[in-house]
């Protein structure tokens, strides 16, 4: 009999759908290195780059009965770990958020603004939190690295592996979108949100 580090992807998977576990010991072994360097390079903690190939693999023994493969196993695995960095990303950026909205809120209980003041801009600041987090995903991460994080386009395509065009793409499909949603907000907030 062969050693499971032998099997084919094929093989494993198969083997992984009659619940061997060593079947995805075998995978974990094969593609932890190559996926490991993969979340490393965009995301600037190794501990979360493990998580997010952890929780890969994680998903990938837990969908073993009804996964399907279009391509190879190596493919899906790569489109995969990029999809659990972009999700990391995320968390990322909301738990930044939050932690921007505290200092905001205490910022303002010192300066003391009128109750009228601090209502509209508490309403202003939630409607244009809300309108960003309603876009897709990819399209919102790519929104934030641009206007929160003021990085460039090409830096932007390079940490999430992605086209410069496709960057510019979700950029444009946010900036109209977040402009229907935001129709009613103040013109000069508007440009400040838009116009960076």
């Amino acid at each position: 009999m062969k050693r499971y580090d032998e099997y084919s992807d094929i093989e494993l998977l198969d083997l992984m759908k009659k619940d061997h576990e060593q079947a995805l010991s075998a995978l974990y072994h094969r593609y932890w290195n190559k996926l490991l360097v993969v979340a490393a390079h965009r995301l600037d903690d190794i501990t979360i780059a493990e998580e997010c190939v952890q929780d890969l693999f994680c998903s990938l023994w837990s969908r073993r009965h009804t996964l399907v493969l279009r391509f190879s196993l190596a493919t899906y695995l790569s489109v995969a770990v990029k999809y659990q960095v972009i999700k990391q990303l995320d968390l990322q950026y909301r738990k930044a958020e939050q932690k921007e909205k505290y200092i905001s809120d205490y910022a303002s209980s010192i300066n003391l603004p009128s109750a009228d003041e601090s209502i509209l801009e508490k309403e202003m600041i939630e409607r244009i939190s809300a309108a960003i987090n309603r876009l897709p995903d990819k399209c919102r991460i790519v929104f934030k690295l641009s206007r929160e994080e003021g990085m460039p386009n090409k830096q932007i395509a390079v940490e999430l592996g992605i086209a410069e065009k496709t960057v510019e793409a979700h950029i444009s499909k946010a900036l109209k979108e977040l402009r229907t949603d935001l129709v009613t907000i103040s013109p000069l907030v508007l440009f400040y949100l838009f116009e960076k």
